[in-house]
């Protein structure tokens, strides 16, 4: 595959293990760098201090970011109990301690039984230093102003929680959550339910989506594919982004008709949204269908000549 070859890709994802001390938009210059396409963006920011997956799209692709982005996550939380901090994490200043007897009246079964509260449809205080914004405002540059920040509870999804390592003062769990979850917060809040504080000293997101570690390449592996010009062989193809969506196939004549934002018929029971792919295996568009006509709608084309 040459270079005008590899521009000539419709969409694409590189689905890549973000190392800790690299934000994500860093590493989102480091792929339009590398790959000389300057429409690159990534689905669901990690922390400097977190590692893991990090799915950048590339052309076209970009714009399916707020329907991935959208898509649940997973990581291993290293959780430091007996401290709590004004940044729910490491990096914070110490806002209160508890004493060693008490982490030592802590079981892992009352931490397990304590921790599976959490599960479910809960409400949420992002942490103060986060980028939400209030009247326009982010609020980690109002804290570090030392102004009051008061942020409203949102509604998340903890599927599970699952402790993989106990080893008080810190525990290592898994967890299992919708996107615009903040394990800063959990953590903080699992602190205060234990009545012992406690912050986030470590995470590795292991799933975003469909995508998971073993779909990753190391960023330094994929700079070396960069010098080399071979970083294609790590290109997705766009339409495994939305691998969990419905599928239609579409012949030809469908695709010049979807194209140019042509209805296309609909198979009977078809409902919601689907990923129209050419028998190629290119993504040309994202379909909504019309229950009432029996037809697919083109809501968003990808596909171009």
């Amino acid at each position: 595959m040459n270079k005008d070859q590899i521009k000539n890709i419709v969409s694409g994802v590189l689905v890549l293990d973000k190392p800790i001390g690299l934000t994500s938009h860093d590493v989102v210059q480091i792929v339009r760098r590398g790959t000389g396409i300057k429409r690159a963006g990534h689905t669901g920011t990690l922390d400097p201090r977190a590692s893991g997956v990090l799915v950048v799209l590339i052309g076209p692709a970009v714009r399916l970011s707020e329907y991935v982005s959208a898509s649940d996550k997973r990581y291993q939380a290293t959780i430091r109990l007996g401290s709590s901090t004004d940044t729910y994490d490491s990096e914070g200043e110490i806002t209160s301690t508890s004493m060693s007897s008490s982490l030592e009246d802590i079981t892992e079964e009352e931490f397990e039984e304590i921790l599976q509260q959490f599960v479910g449809e809960i409400q949420q205080v992002p942490p103060p230093y986060s980028a939400v914004k209030v009247k326009g405002r982010k609020a980690y540059e109002m804290a570090r102003k030392g102004e009051d920040v008061e942020l409203e509870p949102r509604t998340i999804h903890v599927y599970s929680l699952e402790v993989l390592e106990w080893a008080p003062p810190e525990v290592v769990v898994d967890v299992y959550c919708s996107s615009g979850t903040y394990v800063r917060s959990l953590a903080n809040d699992l602190g205060e339910k234990l009545g012992v504080g406690a912050h986030l000293v470590g995470l590795r997101r292991t799933k975003s989506g469909r995508f998971t570690l073993r779909d990753a390449v190391p960023l330094r592996r994929l700079q070396e594919a960069f010098d080399v010009g071979e970083w294609y062989r790590y290109l997705i193809p766009a339409a495994e982004a939305l691998a969990d969506w419905p599928m239609v196939e579409l012949d030809p004549d469908e695709v010049e008709l979807v194209r140019h934002g042509h209805r296309i018929t609909a198979e009977p029971g078809s409902n919601g949204w689907a990923r129209g792919v050419s028998q190629q295996g290119d993504l040309v568009a994202l379909l909504e269908v019309d229950t009432e006509a029996h037809e697919w709608q083109p809501r968003k084309v990808f596909f171009q000549t």
